[in-house]
């Protein structure tokens, strides 16, 4: 097994508007890519289970000439809301590292 830290070189989030985030995995090259950008791990299930979100509103796009998937799902509370913690949902990647692939099941 492996995590999606070891196999990106870059991971990040941001917003995408005030009601949503976005988060993107720039994979190390095309064969990281192709191995583990579809792994369960990373499918609207998991990510909604993992921000508590519905999984209807996660959306993937996959990127292949850039290695990239991104990511993006509804915020809890808007941006700037009472409740807010993250303006600008730069923090929100840390949740990505540690998530576990392997790459057989893509």
């Amino acid at each position: 097994m492996t995590s999606v830290g070891t196999v990106c070189d870059l991971v990040r989030s941001k917003n995408a508007g005030p009601f949503w985030v976005t988060i993107d995995l720039f994979f190390k090259g095309a064969d990281e890519f192709a191995r583990y950008a579809r792994s369960p791990p990373l499918d609207a299930v998991s990510i909604a289970q993992l921000y508590d979100v519905d999984s209807a509103q996660v959306q993937h796009y996959l990127v292949e000439n850039l290695a990239l998937l991104k990511i993006s799902f509804p915020r809890r509370t808007p941006q700037g809301g009472v409740e807010e913690r993250d303006l600008h949902s730069g923090q929100q990647f840390v949740r990505f590292l540690d998530i576990a692939l392997d790459g057989s099941e893509s």
